[in-house]
């Protein structure tokens, strides 16, 4: 017996389902559920779990692509900077992956099952290279800041678990009280809580300040001729 639902709707239920019940509670029997069918009807899609998350990190990725275009960055150089290239890349990956529940867990070790990626990046780094960055050096430079933006996000998801409402703080990180029990044995430590789980997109901006100076005085075209000087 064929299937009478499709792989994207699987997909799209399960993106949906993910806001309600995070990571942990997507199952295939809940999102069987959730299309009125049997749980069997899935298998006709995905093998298990893992390969449903690999086609949901996907999918988010060409949602993310698509707002990139739609706002005027596309695939190829755009007289855009590889500063104002590599910003705006973790923005957008930051703001996708934010409107998920676990957005972050989903996405992180997933492998893409098309080649959707490829445009994009194959963009991206031609910005880099055109601006005098080795092949290696963009790669490094994009890698580094990939996994900035996915690792951030997934800590600013157990501070801040509701999508779309950052106002909303998970109890473990009440910073008034982890500063109470930590300032008289750890001062620094307990004063240091603010700067790392109080606004966490400001600290994002901050860290991609960093890893950009880093990546133009380590990799980018005039590092030789600094370091060397």
């Amino acid at each position: 017996m064929v299937s009478r639902i499709d792989r994207k709707q699987v997909v799209d239920t399960a993106l949906r389902l993910l806001n309600d019940v995070g990571l942990d509670g997507l199952t295939l029997r809940r999102i069987a559920k959730e299309l009125n069918v049997q749980a069997p009807a899935l298998y006709w899609h995905f093998k298990n779990k893992r390969e449903l998350l690999d086609e949901m990190a996907t999918e988010m990725f060409r949602r993310m692509t698509g707002r990139l275009v739609a706002g005027g960055a596309g695939a190829g150089p755009d007289g855009r900077t590889w500063q104002e290239t590599l910003l705006d890349g973790c923005r957008a990956m930051r703001c996708e992956l934010l409107g998920y529940r676990d957005g972050g867990k989903v996405f992180s070790g997933t492998r893409m099952t098309d080649e959707s990626y490829a445009g994009p990046l194959d963009g991206l780094l031609r910005t880099f290279t055109e601006a005098g960055f080795t092949l290696r050096d963009a790669a490094r430079a994009w890698w580094t800041a990939y996994n900035y933006t996915v690792g951030l996000v997934i800590e600013e998801q157990s501070v801040h678990p509701e999508p779309g409402q950052p106002e909303a703080r998970d109890p473990a990180y009440d910073l008034a009280d982890r500063e109470r029990r930590l300032i008289e044995d750890y001062p620094l430590a307990a004063r240091a809580g603010e700067e790392m789980f109080g606004d966490i997109e400001q600290n994002f901006e901050a860290g991609l300040g960093v890893i950009v100076a880093g990546i133009a005085a380590t990799l980018g075209p005039d590092a030789g001729s600094r370091a060397g000087s």
